[in-house]
């Protein structure tokens, strides 16, 4: 009987050494996980960042397109009224001037490659002297 009292203890010794390590590989394998887990989130952290920052010069550069836009559109339209002003001095130049005919019709087209986007004035053509 002797030997199955220390057979029983060297088990009951065996269990409890290999529950402690067993326990203690868990916690280790806990602290990893949480080592990873901490490890994503600082990456997580720095991709997001990165991400606003994208956004950010995008944004920018979408308020420097409307601007420029903006600019080109007011350019334009000054152009436009240039060339209105142009065309009133012109015609006072023609009502002003004697050797043309004011009876005249023959208008020649200021923009003769029928482009649209520009506008579509007419320039009256001088009478040869």
């Amino acid at each position: 009987m002797n030997n199955w009292v220390i057979v029983l203890i060297v088990v009951v010794v065996l269990a409890c050494v290999l529950a402690l390590v067993l326990r203690a590989s868990r916690a280790r394998r806990l602290e990893q996980r949480r080592e990873k887990a901490l490890e994503h989130r600082a990456e997580a952290q720095t991709v997001e960042l990165e991400a606003e920052r994208q956004s950010a010069e995008a944004a920018e550069r979408a308020a420097r397109a409307r601007r420029e836009a903006a600019v080109a559109e007011q350019q334009r339209l000054d152009a436009e009224q240039q060339r209105g002003r142009a065309a009133d001095l012109h015609s006072k130049a023609d009502d002003l001037d004697p050797d043309v005919d004011a009876t005249s019709e023959s208008d020649v087209d200021a923009y003769p490659d029928n482009d649209r986007s520009t506008p579509s004035a007419k320039i009256p053509r001088a009478r040869k002297r």
